[in-house]
């Protein structure tokens, strides 16, 4: 937008706790340009003023790990998940493969009106669509840009396919990072789906392409007993190690899940800076004694909270707290909101910095214009200013606004630009027709030799 967004009246928190009520922001060219009292802060001719009447703004959330169109196209149900890991891939991936980018588009609209919709400003996604790499990724990349969502794409690769496949798909997400290598609302990152579905030639042409171009790399991060399990079976390493020895660590990795990660790999995704963003609704379904919260935690690792297609953040957030819990009551993990606050904003802040080179994650001057207006009005200690208990206030709040880079993407509750019950309505026929198409080949199966009788 041209001009001065201005929020007015606002209630917001220094980086030590305290709260400040009756403040003002100025957001211009995407950054926070003054944060300071009301009456010192006047509205200019040309200004759009917001007047929050004393509501609660905070940096926006970022989902560290999504996965879009498979929270859609698999919904979280009992029956699947009993079954292995092998069956439950076999399965997401034959739907994937009856996805179009025509379909991605339609998901990704409505997916991602839900995210802003819910306060995220930030998604770092993980897609799935092996029939069209490179038209797919720039399906998201447009809706992005329409809604006004900040987002970080990339392609789930993976080897079960030969070696052949998998190169083209990470040559077209190649193209489509470097078409995407420096836009200010959308980045390309490189991808691939886990190290127990990954061979060797997959990975290095990976760590090549990154060697060259510096860009981030999303990946699943030992997923499991059964990554750990076939990843030393075939190539006699364990998966931290060899995803290093690739080159596929480091600052700007977003390595997901984590759960078959021991001490001395922990320490090591530390020294690398990986960030590793930890899914606790996936874990409590998937791996329910996974561990990785309290071992990651306890060697000072950089992390973050992703919703893991499993529900939206917020989901992941109460999973995250019955984890937290857990652990500390049997003596495992000291001050778990200590390590919610760490999960929920300050390990997804530093993140948002490192991909868009800009210092995000609190309502201060220089800052990213990624705000997010919450229908709360936060309740202060009267000696220290600060607000007990301040994510379970927030987290029974809606969200009023959410302001992207200085855009306004919703106001007063309601994304703009978009009908979201149409959106639904779009949503739905897709997921009807691409899980009926999915089904014709078990059909044909079975009618065939009757037919042919």
């Amino acid at each position: 937008m041209e001009g001065r967004l201005v929020l007015k009246n606002c209630s917001i928190f220094r980086a030590d706790g305290r709260g400040r009520a009756g403040m003002a922001i100025v957001i211009e060219e995407g950054l926070i340009r003054r944060v300071a009292p009301n009456d010192e802060v006047p509205v200019l001719p040309g200004d759009w003023e917001v007047s929050c009447r004393g509501r609660l703004v905070m940096p926006g959330l970022v989902d560290c790990h999504a996965h879009l169109i498979g929270d859609q196209l698999v919904p979280t149900v009992g029956e699947l998940l009993l079954h292995p890991p092998q069956y439950r891939l076999e399965h997401e991936h034959r739907l994937s493969t009856y996805l179009t980018a025509s379909d991605v588009e339609v998901l990704s609209r409505h997916a991602m009106a839900r995210a802003l919709r819910s306060g995220v400003t930030l998604v770092v996604e993980h897609l799935s669509c092996p029939g069209d790499v490179a038209g797919a990724l720039e399906a998201q990349a447009r809706v992005a840009e329409q809604l006004g969502l900040r987002l970080v794409a990339s392609h789930s690769t993976h080897s079960l396919g030969g070696t052949n496949q998998a190169e083209s798909q990470a040559e077209a997400n190649a193209d489509f990072v470097r078409r995407r290598g420096a836009h200010p609302l959308v980045r390309g990152a490189f991808g691939f789906h886990a190290s127990w579905t990954s061979a060797n030639p997959l990975l290095k042409l990976l760590g090549r392409l990154r060697d060259a171009s510096g860009t981030p790399v999303i990946f699943h991060l030992s997923e499991g007993d059964h990554d750990l399990a076939t990843t030393w079976s075939q190539h006699f390493q364990r998966v931290v190690p060899r995803l290093e020895s690739f080159g596929l660590l480091g600052p700007l990795s977003v390595a997901a899940y984590a759960r078959a990660v021991d001490d001395a790999e922990s320490t090591r995704l530390a020294a690398s800076g990986t960030c590793v963003a930890l899914g606790p609704g996936a874990a409590l379904l998937l791996e329910p004694s996974s561990r990785a919260l309290e071992t990651l935690h306890g060697r000072q690792n950089l992390i973050g909270l992703g919703s893991a297609g499993h529900g939206n953040l917020w989901d992941a957030l109460s999973a995250a707290l019955v984890t937290a819990l857990g652990a500390a009551r049997g003596s495992r993990l000291v001050d778990p909101d200590g390590v919610l606050v760490q999960l929920f904003s300050e390990g997804p802040a530093e993140l948002c910095s490192r991909l868009f080179g800009v210092p995000s994650g609190a309502v201060e001057e220089g800052r990213l214009a990624d705000l997010v207006v919450f229908d709360c009005v936060p309740a202060l200690d009267k000696d220290s200013g600060q607000a007990p208990h301040l994510l379970g206030q927030v987290s029974r709040s809606r969200v009023a606004w959410n302001i992207v880079g200085g855009r306004v993407t919703v106001r007063e509750g309601q994304v703009l630009g978009v009908d979201e019950v149409e959106l639904a309505n779009e949503a739905a026929r897709v997921l009807t027709d691409v899980w009926a198409r999915a089904r014709v080949p078990e059909a044909e199966v079975a009618q065939g030799p009757a037919r042919r009788g």
